[in-house]
């Protein structure tokens, strides 16, 4: 398998030459099991893991390699690589991480489009897919939104959702599949570009894996039904992992998310809620946060329905989860700088009892 197969291509070229990494092999993280990876380039698959320094100069989880990054190798030639250093990324899916306040976890990297999948039998939610939305446009990836299970409902019971979406989320194309009976494959199989990487989003038991599987034509993600006793889906998908599949098409299946946390993303609520922020903009007071003002353009057009109630309902929670993170985010930068003052103060205050006590002894 060529690099190019695996998605590499003139950008990331670029910029291995604007960091002066042309003497080094190169590869793309396929999968990643608690900080030790699966990379993959044109000699095969190896079993990696990264240097100490690498580990050491890390400022955040954010600097440690995830799926889908490019990065340079060392002993290239054999079963066993280190990871030396990590590409730039050209787009990051992120979101905040699982009880962990003001910390961000990364999806993958490197993504071209995002598949929002959702199950239309029991898991449509348009308030989740704006969250997706909001993640994506944070990332500059573009969404495409995957609705799965058709074979489950009626036509008609189909179509309004369809509508429903329509109505609240513009211009993002919608593809209508049954993993089952294979009904809209044909479609969204035309959406798969040699070369692009697609990352897979959504709950569990939605039908991810399955839709990889169908679009490769092999069993390259383990599946299970849905638990009968909940009605929820069970979670085989264990760690994002990357797979190429015959049309060129490269797949990330991704654990599924029951939580989306938002993070810094005040360009994916622009772009997710671009009918608020268009009304925004006539607004009486430019500080106005659209909940109780006096003059205030998007409630007056939530009033006059020119906006969708709980699309501004989903908006100014979102916006509050944002807020939220960004002040934790704040807080804890400044008991970090505090601590590190204080380590600085306690080093500075050893050296002069050091050389105190130096000084002593020559006498």
């Amino acid at each position: 398998m060529t690099l190019e197969e695996l998605g590499y291509n003139d950008t990331f070229e670029k910029l291995r030459k604007e960091n002066n990494l042309e003497d080094f092999e190169i590869g793309r993280i396929i999968a990643e099991h608690k900080e030790r990876y699966i990379v993959k380039n044109e000699k095969g698959e190896f079993e990696a893991e990264i240097t100490g320094n690498l580990r050491f100069t890390a400022k955040s989880r954010e600097d440690f390699p995830v799926v889908g990054d490019w990065v340079t190798l060392l002993n290239c030639n054999a079963d066993f690589v280190i990871i030396h250093s990590v590409f730039p990324r050209i787009s990051m899916l992120s979101r905040q991480a699982v009880g962990k306040f003001g910390e961000t976890q990364i999806i993958a990297a490197n993504i071209d489009f995002a598949l929002l999948v959702q199950a239309v039998d029991r898991d449509f939610n348009i308030n989740r897919l704006e969250r997706y939305l909001t993640i994506c446009y944070s990332s500059k990836v573009s969404p495409i939104i995957v609705l799965t299970k058709t074979d489950l409902i009626e036509p008609q019971n189909l179509n309004e959702i369809v509508e429903n979406i329509k109505r609240r989320i513009m211009n993002i194309p919608i593809f209508a599949i049954s993993n089952e009976t294979k009904d809209g494959y044909d479609s969204i199989k035309g959406v798969i570009e040699k070369g692009k990487t697609y990352c897979l989003l959504g709950s569990s038991g939605v039908g991810k894996s399955t839709l990889i599987n169908n679009l490769s034509g092999k069993n390259i993600m383990k599946t299970k039904s849905i638990s009968k006793s909940t009605n929820k889906g069970r979670h085989i998908t264990s760690h994002r992992e990357l797979s190429v599949i015959d049309s060129g098409g490269i797949l990330i299946d991704n654990p599924g998310m029951r939580e989306i946390g938002i993070i810094d993303s005040a360009d994916g609520l622009e772009n997710t809620f671009d009918k608020i922020f268009s009304f925004s903009k006539k607004c009486k007071f430019t500080d106005c946060t659209h909940r109780n003002e006096i003059g205030c353009a998007v409630i007056e057009a939530v009033e006059q329905g020119e906006i969708d109630r709980k699309s501004y309902e989903n908006f100014l929670k979102i916006e509050r989860e944002k807020d939220h993170f960004d002040l934790t985010v704040a807080e804890r930068r400044k008991k970090e700088k505090s601590f590190g003052k204080m380590v600085k103060n306690f080093k500075n205050d050893m050296q002069k009892l050091s050389t105190k006590h130096n000084n002593l002894n020559k006498k």
